[in-house]
């Protein structure tokens, strides 16, 4: 039975949904119905589709109290919202039904695991958050709360860990049948853990292990945890809160971490032996996975970074984006990504150019918009004199750019937004470190209404950035200084 909140937060998004035309949403990115999104959740594969729910906020496109949005999709390109899924209606979760996964269970339903929470006011004035892991069963659109939530609270914490940051279980199930489950947690030393919990129905579940711990290494509390197997390692992905950069690495703050290594099962413990960050660019944080019928573990993460929400003005109907899903593998104790192979069979209007050499600023016939898919290789043009930089822009006229520019002498990759047309001095670049031979650097960009991906090496990294630049800014330029000789071929993507 569908409580009050959940009707009035259905009646709502179904009414103010209408008002956004699909021309002012992403063509190809998962966008909120309405109102406020971040988090993905129950990333999953059910009844022949890919479910994605998210944290949402129906009513205003700031963070408020969350629900859980809902949308479908065959190809994970194309989206269907369905009516919202969770609202906070109960006492374990009046604050907030937090983020969370999804799993299918024997008899053909559909089972969310959530976060719970309550605030908890205290004698001196200040509020805590109290966060439970619950659950929730359903048909894939309507989902009724388990009657014995919450189903993890503190009295399932090791000693010293904390109750007030216990959140995002991210579950699965087992080849013999049985369940596991990984949550974020605060120990006593302030830093993150990651907690493993097993269960052998989905429903009754017990505390299992520290599967890792931070141990003040990357960032303060660890979110939004992930953990599977890919091309014979162990991989955790999470996002700490207020990491501090190394070198090139971890300069969103609150960033995301990729850990490889391997996973003694009986113990239930994690040793990791490489790291790094997800994504090297301005937004993305949160990252969910699923594996594919067919065999591929597939990633969207919440396109944005927490400290650029207020870049959007007061008017929209909508804010927040997934990013384009990736196939992920892992080579040499490195995290892969690529842009799910579906996309390519939405390439249309071919327009390629192999060896051009040039020194300058410079342009190509039916070389522009801002749904594409772009292809470039990049080398010096003078054997003799490596160039200085390169540099590509686009979301461009004559009021309007965003560029890409490569330093080879430094192998500095930089997307800078700060033309795009924000009015507001928030972040609006990033520098990576890429591997580049000789000034040779090859570079995939692909463009939504909305953003940029650009995978670097054939997924080596990834830097990703939303832009709201009017749409009719569609120009593209490439500019060197020094000379230097390209390949590039670009694709419209009508999906």
């Amino acid at each position: 039975m569908n409580s009050q909140t959940l009707r009035e937060a259905r009646k709502y998004e179904e009414a103010s949904a209408k008002r956004i035309h699909s021309d002012d949403r992403p063509s190809f990115h998962l966008s909120t119905r309405v109102g406020w999104m971040n988090d993905p959740n129950g990333f999953s594969h059910y009844n022949g589709k890919y479910h994605m729910f998210y944290q949402y906020y129906p009513y205003d496109c700031h963070w408020g109290p969350m629900h859980w949005g809902h949308a479908v999709s065959e190809d994970l390109l194309h989206w269907e919202y369905l009516p919202a899924a969770l609202a906070p209606d109960e006492f374990y979760d009046m604050d907030g039904c937090f983020s969370g996964s999804a799993v299918s269970l024997p008899d053909g339903r559909q089972l969310l695991m959530y976060t719970g929470v309550v605030k908890e006011r205290h004698q001196n004035g200040g509020i805590h958050e109290v966060q439970t892991q619950c659950l929730a069963v359903g048909d894939g659109v309507d989902y009724e709360k388990y009657e014995k939530n919450p189903v993890l609270d503190e009295s399932d914490l090791p000693k010293g860990s904390s109750r007030f940051d216990f959140r995002d279980p991210k579950i699965w199930q087992k080849e013999d049948g049985t369940y596991c489950c990984v949550v974020g947690n605060r120990p006593a030393d302030g830093s993150g853990q990651i907690l493993l919990y097993t269960s052998p129905d989905g429903f009754q579940w017990s505390f299992k292990s520290v599967l890792a711990s931070n141990n003040s290494r990357f960032g303060k509390m660890w979110e939004c945890p992930d953990f599977f197997l890919l091309d014979g390692k162990w991989v955790l992905l999470t996002s700490p809160q207020d990491m501090l950069p190394r070198g090139f690495e971890y300069h969103n703050g609150n960033g995301t971490l990729c850990l490889i290594g391997e996973f003694d099962e009986e113990a239930g413990t994690f040793c990791d032996q490489h790291n790094q960050a997800i994504d090297y660019g301005i937004d993305f944080y949160a990252p969910q996975t699923v594996l594919t019928p067919d065999g591929r573990r597939v990633m969207i993460g919440w396109m944005q970074n927490w400290d650029t929400c207020g870049q959007r003005t007061t008017d929209v109907l909508w804010f927040g984006q997934m990013s384009l899903p990736r196939e992920l593998s892992v080579r040499n104790g490195r995290l892969y990504q690529n842009p799910i192979r579906e996309l390519e069979t939405f390439r249309s209007n071919k327009a390629a150019y192999r060896n051009v050499t040039f020194s300058d600023t410079m342009e190509l016939e039916n070389i522009r918009g801002r749904r594409v898919d772009i292809e470039l290789t990049i080398r010096p043009g003078d054997a003799d004199n490596l160039y200085h930089k390169f540099a590509l822009r686009f979301a461009q006229n004559d009021k309007f750019q965003t560029s890409l520019s490569f330093r080879p002498r430094e192998s500095i990759l930089k997307v800078d937004r700060k033309h795009s047309g924000s009015r507001r001095a928030i972040i609006h670049q990033r520098r990576s470190k890429v591997n580049s031979e000789n000034g040779e650097l090859k570079l995939r960009v692909i463009m939504d209404r909305f953003s940029v991906e650009v995978f670097v090496n054939g997924g080596e990294q990834v830097m990703s950035a939303v832009l709201y630049t009017d749409q009719s800014a569609d120009g593209i330029s490439f500019y060197a200084d020094g000379t230097v000789n390209m390949d590039v071929v670009k694709y419209d993507l009508i999906v």
